[in-house]
């Protein structure tokens, strides 16, 4: 399956106002740490790809996920392959990474408030560090991309929004800039 997504920095006041008034399904909020890692035997940056394991806090539980996200594979929007799987314990994955040569790198930490909206995830992400971003996801089949993309960019238009400030880049390709690494 492909993840495809497409974000821009915006005000949240105003998106949550348009999501309630398209009758958006909130679907909660919760805390999320990213822990990024390099691999040994290539430079993720420069291959696009990404190596993470994600600490979600929410209401009722916190939960752990392994994620490893392809390269981009389209100019339009955040497209990728990606596989993931929960785990038990995010500490033993850390030690098992590291144990494998694997090296830590970063950690983005952000608050995420997410809804449901015409078969999307809208995410409304405040990224320490960065700001206030959407993002609005869909999963595809390759051969759905290109429809699944335009039905993100439809909907971040509904949200007033406009497809064509687009960012492209990770909130880790972000926070790498900003700091010059």
């Amino acid at each position: 399956m492909y993840e495809v997504e497409v974000k821009v920095r915006a005000d949240h006041e105003e998106v949550r106002d348009r999501l309630d008034e398209l009758g958006a399904n909130p679907l909660g909020k919760v805390t999320q740490e990213d822990f990024y890692y390099d691999a040994p035997h290539r430079d993720f940056a420069e291959t696009d790809e990404a190596l993470r394991v994600r600490r979600e806090a929410g209401d009722e539980e916190t939960v752990e996920v392994v994620t490893y996200k392809g390269p981009l594979v389209e100019e339009e929007s955040k497209t990728r392959k990606e596989h993931e799987t929960v785990v038990g314990d995010g500490d033993t994955v850390d030690a098992l990474l590291s144990a494998l040569g694997f090296d830590a790198t970063e950690t983005v930490h952000k608050e995420r408030e997410r809804f449901e909206l015409d078969s999307y995830i809208v995410t409304l992400d405040s990224v320490m560090g960065l700001g206030e971003f959407v993002e609005v996801e869909a999963e595809a089949a390759e051969t759905d991309v290109e429809s699944v993309r335009e039905g993100a960019y439809d909907v971040l238009t509904d949200l007033n929004l406009d497809p064509n400030e687009q960012v492209r880049t990770s909130y880790l390709g972000l926070l790498l800039a900003d700091t010059g690494e």
